[in-house]
């Protein structure tokens, strides 16, 4: 039993998480390795090197001249909305786009600003993915707005510029980091909301 409670994911697989097939895990919070929990809040040194490395993109943003054809997170992206066993799932393609980003726009002049942040989503990424087991590829896939969500993430990438995701990402960035980790580290406790209609 203890090995079944163990089981981590084992491809880091930040392309494929974020341009692969729609991720068909199932979460769990029972294993021993799973401790998401630890990250309802992140520390004052991590949240002030986070807010570093995001007013530094802002300020290489303004250099840039980029657009988004499509905002590249749903405008009702909100983890609440969600069951909670969705939820995992939706924060691993989150976070996997940010690092996948971060870590292409990570050039000389915002490396050093970088460094630690992108040390810190790898450690989220890798203790999340602790927390979730793998279903067979032949297993009922992600519905509804969980899917939905899934393949806009997923297929930004390919439609979007760089600059466009880089912004987006930077945008996002404290609302994963606030709103959107926390959401999962609660569990249960983070109360599910009032369902709306879809919109993109």
């Amino acid at each position: 039993m203890a090995a079944a409670w163990t089981v981590v994911l084992v491809t880091l697989v930040l392309g494929l998480a974020v341009a692969g097939p729609v991720p068909t895990s199932k979460p769990t919070t029972t294993g021993k390795g799973c401790h998401i929990g630890r990250f309802k809040s992140l520390s004052p040194q991590e949240l002030a090197s986070f807010k570093k490395a995001r007013d530094a993109l802002e300020e290489s943003l303004k250099l840039k001249n980029w657009s988004c054809s499509s905002p590249v997170f749903p405008r009702n992206w909100d983890l609440r909305l969600l069951q909670v066993r969705e939820r995992p799932v939706a924060l691993e393609v989150e976070l996997a786009l940010t690092l996948k980003v971060l870590e292409a726009a990570a050039g000389p002049a915002l490396e050093d600003v970088l460094d630690q942040p992108l040390h810190t989503l790898h450690h989220i990424l890798s203790q999340l993915q602790a927390c979730i087991q793998p279903q067979p590829t032949a297993g009922p896939r992600p519905r509804g707005r969980l899917h939905h969500w899934l393949h806009r993430l997923q297929e930004a990438p390919k439609k979007e510029s760089p600059g466009c995701l880089e912004a987006s990402v930077t945008f996002n960035l404290f609302r994963l980091l606030t709103r959107d980790l926390k959401c999962v580290a609660d569990g249960d406790l983070c109360l599910r909301t009032s369902t709306h209609p879809e919109s993109t």
